[in-house]
């Protein structure tokens, strides 16, 4: 989606209330993990109640924002992703403002953020964007909506990692910045886009995976792990 186009969206959102657009934003999260977009999913990552969940799920239905495809999977509809591109456009943007230029912490970027998003203006998200450099991801390596495309890479979950193989983290998912004791643990051992890993143990039995970068040694549970992901070096496009 274009800037001009992002703009003129963005003024849509107007139509539409903050909780209508959490959930299309969540939904959007949700569905770069490539996996589907559930009720019980999407009830996890927002922490709210499943019946609650349910009922806003069809009544987005009913809005056109929105469509429940066979066992339940959601998908957004032209008009549903627009609005979530516009939430995760100015969340991202917010994000990089907070942790770049007001040094704020990954943990307290994403929540600050998350309050802020709604507020922002079509005209001030511009000039924030302009004013970061146009920047193509967030701090946490997801793509922001409207910007130059980063490198392209081909990207897989930590969690299928081998051992003995060296990885580059590619992001930290929006699933895995709702975890805040998993953003936290990540930030203070240093895992962030561009960071070299050497996986040095696989153990399923354990359900873990060990890596070693610059010194420093983390350990991850394999459901964590799966919401980071990685590239093997030299495979940009």
């Amino acid at each position: 989606m274009q800037r001009s186009s992002i703009l003129k969206v963005g003024t849509a959102t107007q139509d539409t209330t903050a909780s209508v657009q959490d959930y299309l934003a969540a939904i959007y999260d949700l569905t770069g993990s490539g996996k589907p977009v559930i009720g019980a999913r999407l009830a996890k990552h927002m922490a709210i109640s499943a019946p609650a969940v349910t009922e806003a799920i069809h009544r987005m239905a009913r809005g056109g924002y929105v469509k429940i495809g066979r066992g339940k999977e959601l998908t957004l509809s032209t008009r549903g992703r627009q609005i979530a591109e516009v939430m995760a456009r100015r969340h991202r943007l917010l994000e990089r403002w907070l942790t770049d230029t007001l040094g704020l912490n990954w943990t307290d970027a994403h929540e600050e953020a998350h309050r802020l998003e709604h507020a922002l203006s079509p005209r001030v998200e511009d000039r924030l964007a302009e004013l970061l450099g146009m920047p193509s991801t967030c701090p946490h390596g997801n793509p922001i909506p409207g910007m130059a495309k980063p490198p392209r890479v081909e990207p897989f979950p930590l969690a299928q990692a081998k051992e003995g193989t060296t990885v580059v983290v590619e992001r930290i998912t929006e699933e895995a910045e709702a975890d805040k004791k998993l953003l936290e643990h990540l930030w203070k051992n240093d895992v962030r886009p561009g960071r070299r890993l050497k996986i040095t143990e696989v153990a399923p039995w354990a359900g873990t995976i060990t890596a070693t970068g610059d010194g420093r040694t983390i350990a991850l549970g394999l459901p964590a792990a799966a919401k980071i992901w990685v590239y093997l070096p030299g495979a940009t496009g």
